[in-house]
């Protein structure tokens, strides 16, 4: 048997071979009902596209570039996730491209890498685009690195595509149960371990000062007072150093609310190992909901990561349809999820 073309995937659905090709793009230009026949011929066939025909055809390379802080974490796992599922579907690879120090940061400000021979461009939880606006590099000068569509995800700004989780409302929601907590539930003592906000102190994110700000402003509301604030790198150790200084210094019962759940289940760790009671002498309010959190019984603030992901994926694809209008923001809530670790 002969490998399925596109032009037996055009006679099965009794279209034209540019119409297959825009199914296959997904453009925008396609009655659902065309796209649905289109679709099923490609199935019926197991038809799979030649991807090195279709740069050559469309002088495209059918690449998004993704820039994130880091891919060791859970959190960034799971938003690769969600945007390799909305891109995969639109048949478009995926290149990840981590900023992990100043000179690879450096590089990428630069006009020349791989990561802007692209079609489109996602930059994670970090905002480059002023600088990328500006056209100057680290040292001042320079020339504007990217100019092809991109989209934010975990994180806003304006005048540019972005999907976001609304971290001061998240902020907000864990600083009224904490008081709760304290007040009414023997929470004791109430303290806060934040994230360092600063990559190699270039740009910043407002993810972390944004639940921060959410969180003081519900105890302030209240009358409450924080006895204690922590700063921890996003590293598993130093977040169990941190979580040891904690522990040492505070007066137990105690309430913590850790910004991140890497830094939640750290506290988790030491407080077994010291032997103390999760849930009664120590109550720990984490944010993120990874996957093993609710094995642990952690308390946290859920977020829809894959969701952000994918709905970040989608803006942009629809850019590379064609779509031009006004930049959009699509924005997520995150949820209190009641677990052993605050009593629950």
């Amino acid at each position: 048997m002969h490998k399925p073309t596109i032009q037996d995937v055009a006679r099965r659905a009794g279209v034209g071979v540019g119409t297959v090709s825009r199914v296959l793009n997904n453009h925008a230009a396609v009655r659902a009902s065309t796209r649905e026949s289109v679709l099923g011929a490609i199935s019926e066939l197991n038809y799979t596209p030649n991807p090195h025909a279709r740069r050559i055809a469309g002088g495209k390379s059918y690449t998004i570039s993704v820039l994130l802080p880091v891919v060791t974490t859970e959190f960034y796992v799971r938003l690769l996730d969600g945007l390799e599922h909305a891109f995969q579907e639109a048949r478009y690879d995926v290149a990840i491209f981590p900023l992990l120090d100043r000179s690879r940061l450096e590089r990428y400000l630069g006009s020349h890498t791989l990561a802007y021979q692209a079609d489109g461009l996602v930059m994670a939880t970090y905002n480059l685009t002023q600088l990328f606006q500006s056209g100057l590099g680290l040292s001042g000068t320079g020339v504007r690195p990217y100019g092809g569509p991109s989209v934010l995800v975990d994180a806003y700004a304006e005048g540019v595509d972005c999907a976001y989780m609304d971290n001061l409302l998240g902020g907000r929601l864990a600083g009224q149960y904490a008081t709760q907590l304290t007040r009414f539930q023997g929470g004791g003592h109430l303290y806060a371990v934040w994230v360092e906000t600063e990559l190699d102190h270039l740009f910043t994110t407002r993810v972390f000062s944004e639940r921060r700000s959410g969180f003081l402003e519900a105890i302030t509301a209240t009358g409450a007072r924080v006895s204690g604030e922590y700063v921890s790198s996003f590293d598993s150790l130093n977040a169990r150093t941190v979580a040891a200084q904690l522990l040492d210094e505070a007066t137990l019962p105690a309430t913590v609310f850790a910004s991140a759940d890497l830094l939640a289940g750290a506290l988790l760790d030491e407080a077994q190992a010291r032997g103390l009671v999760v849930g009664e002498q120590l109550k720990v309010i984490g944010f993120d909901d990874q996957p093993w959190a609710q094995g642990r019984g952690l308390s946290t603030l859920h977020q829809p990561v894959e969701a952000m992901g994918y709905e970040a994926a989608q803006l942009l694809l629809s850019r590379l349809s064609g779509h031009e209008g006004p930049p959009r923001a699509r924005r997520f809530e995150p949820r209190l999820i009641v677990r052993a670790s605050t009593g629950g």
